[in-house]
């Protein structure tokens, strides 16, 4: 699995973390588990032809004690196995890393 992941993060790191995503109401339902929405102008060709059937997409966020571990995988939220499930093109990967450096510098983070 590619990963992106933030270490060395402080309870109050994860603590803020935590409740910024739970007010924009990204849980997944699992305690530490968050999906991060792939905006559309991201999606691949199969992707878009998808979306009715198998999305939204959105790429998993797992929070732990003192870090978090963002899968650089797009996934279809309402179907587990299909062909548009796929490793986030290069840049997908950059908008959402950034995604996560932004959020992190905004509650004052500092990685």
């Amino acid at each position: 699995m590619k990963l992106y992941v933030i270490e060395d993060l402080t309870e109050e790191d994860i603590k803020a973390v935590t409740t910024r995503l739970k007010a924009m109401e990204l849980g997944a339902g699992l305690d530490g588990l968050y999906w991060l929405p792939v905006p559309e102008q991201h999606l691949n060709e199969v992707q878009q032809g998808h979306q009715k059937k198998c999305g939204p997409f959105a790429m998993a966020l797992e929070v732990l004690e003192d870090s978090m571990r963002m899968e650089l995988l797009v996934r279809a939220r309402n179907m587990l196995r299909c062909e548009c499930i796929a490793y986030a093109p290069p840049a997908l990967q950059t908008h959402m890393t950034g995604y996560m450096d932004s959020l992190l510098s905004e509650l004052g983070i500092q990685v």
